[in-house]
C-alpha cells in the first residue's frame, strides 16, 4: 500500500469520532494527510472550537514533516525549543509538538499519511487517533 484512500480516511474519521464519544471526549477535530501533507479528509464535530482544523492539520502535518509522532515532537520540544519553533515557522501547515498526531504506515512500513486529532487533552486526543487508525485497518 503506498497511499491512503478517501474511503480509508473517511473510515479513520469515523473511527475517531466513535473513540471520542465513547470516552465522553470534548468535541474532536479530525485531519486525515496524505504522505505529501495534503489533506485527504477532515470532520470538525458541532461545539469544536474555531481553530481546531488548523491545529489538527498541524499536528500531522508536523508528524510527517519530522517523521515522529507529534508526541515525540513535544518531547523533543523540551530538548530543543529553538529547533522545534524554527521547524515550526517553515512547515506551511505548523508544528504542534503535543500527542494527537500520529503517523500511518503502509504493510511494508513506509508512512503513508497521518492523522491528527485536536479538542479534548492531548493523550484522548492520540487514542482517538489511534482508533481511527485501526478502524480504518491500518498501521500507527
Amino acid at each position: 500500500m503506498t497511499r491512503i484512500s478517501l474511503d480509508q480516511a473517511q473510515t479513520a474519521i469515523t473511527g475517531a469520532l466513535k473513540e471520542a464519544r465513547t470516552l465522553s471526549l470534548k468535541p474532536i477535530s479530525v485531519a486525515v494527510l496524505d504522505a505529501g501533507g495534503h489533506l485527504i479528509a477532515f470532520a470538525r464535530e458541532d461545539g469544536s472550537s474555531n481553530l481546531r482544523p488548523q491545529i489538527a492539520m498541524a499536528k500531522a502535518s508536523g508528524a510527517l514533516a519530522l517523521g515522529v509522532s507529534s508526541r515525540t515532537i513535544g518531547e523533543m520540544a523540551i530538548e530543543r525549543p529553538t529547533f522545534i519553533n524554527a521547524a515550526a515557522g517553515l512547515n506551511p501547515a505548523g508544528i504542534v509538538p503535543a500527542a494527537g498526531g500520529v503517523l500511518v504506515r503502509g504493510s511494508d512500513g513506509a508512512v503513508i499519511g497521518a492523522v491528527g486529532v485536536t479538542g479534548d487533552t492531548s493523550d484522548n486526543d492520540e487514542l482517538a487517533a489511534l482508533a481511527g487508525i485501526a478502524a480504518a485497518g491500518l498501521r500507527s
